[in-house]
This record gives C-alpha cells, structure tokens and sequence, in this order.
C-alpha cells in the first residue's frame, strides 16, 4: 500500500490541523483505505459517533478512491449515505473509497464504506465528484505535504 498525500490543514487529513481528525489514507492504486478509531468527542448521542463525521471520513474516502485511478483531485456534488450500525468511540474501524465510474473526465461516481473488525457494514456511501479541471490553485497546492501531482507522478511510473 502506498500513503496517499496529506495535508496540513484538512479536517480529515490535515497534520496541523489540531481539531481535526489527522488520519492517513493508503492506497493499493485501486482502492483508497484508512484504519481509524474515532475518540470520544466525535460524538453525537453518548456513546454514538455523530454520523456526520462518519459521513465526511467516507467523502475523503471516495475523494481519494476518484485520485488513485483518475490522477485528479475532485470535490463532492452529491452524496447518499447510509448509516447500517452505530459506531461507538473506540471502536477499531476500516474505511474503503473506490472510483466505480468515471464519465469521460466530467464526473466521477463513487462508492465507500466503513467496517469494523469482523466485517460488519457500519455505514456504507455513494457519491457524484467533479473533477477539478486543469491544475489545482497554488493555494490548493500549498496547503499539501507533499504535492500530489508528484504522487500521482510517481505511482503512474511505478516507482
């Protein structure tokens, strides 16, 4: 597995970031994937994980899926989730974010899911991203740790 770009500030990703949630995404090229547990205050009801930061762990999540495959960063149009089991903090839990369709470089549709342990669907997502056209801002740019054009450059040469 390859760790996907992060960046100092992201909510989700972000380094920096000291109310965020600071995770480290990976990627096979195929699919993108994070282990996580969600600390107490990222609670709705007591004891429950409030669905949506469940909800923005899958969007990043389907934003990396598009990346790996598309070599473009994206942002979420639309996006349905489906919540299958509370997550109570603590709990180990698997993200998964995979690109299903990409329509001609216009619009990415994409799936995620997050598991926990044993395999149980805790909550599951689709989600339309559109791509961003040409190259990212400078400031977009700026904020990452490392570029990801390099990654994106480096992973496509197989190195």
């Amino acid at each position: 597995m390859e760790r996907l770009p992060q960046t100092h500030s992201c909510y989700v990703c972000g380094i920096d970031n000291p109310l965020g949630l600071r995770l480290g995404f990976e990627s096979d090229l195929r699919i993108a994937r994070v282990r996580l547990r969600f600390r107490a205050e990222h609670v709705g009801f007591r004891a429950t994980v409030h669905g949506g930061v469940l909800a923005t762990v899958l969007d990043e999540l389907m934003v990396w899926g598009c990346a790996v495959i598309t070599q473009k960063l994206a942002y979420c149009a639309k996006m349905t989730v489906r919540y299958q089991r509370p997550v109570a903090p603590g709990t180990p839990v698997i993200g998964i974010g995979e690109l299903v369709e990409d329509r001609r470089g216009r619009l990415f549709l994409a799936r995620g899911e997050l598991r926990d342990e044993e395999g149980r669907l805790l909550a599951e997502s689709t989600g339309k991203y559109l791509p961003i056209l040409g190259e990212p801002s400078p400031e977009m740019l700026a904020d990452f740790v490392e570029d990801p054009r390099v990654w994106f450059a480096r992973v496509k040469g197989g190195t």
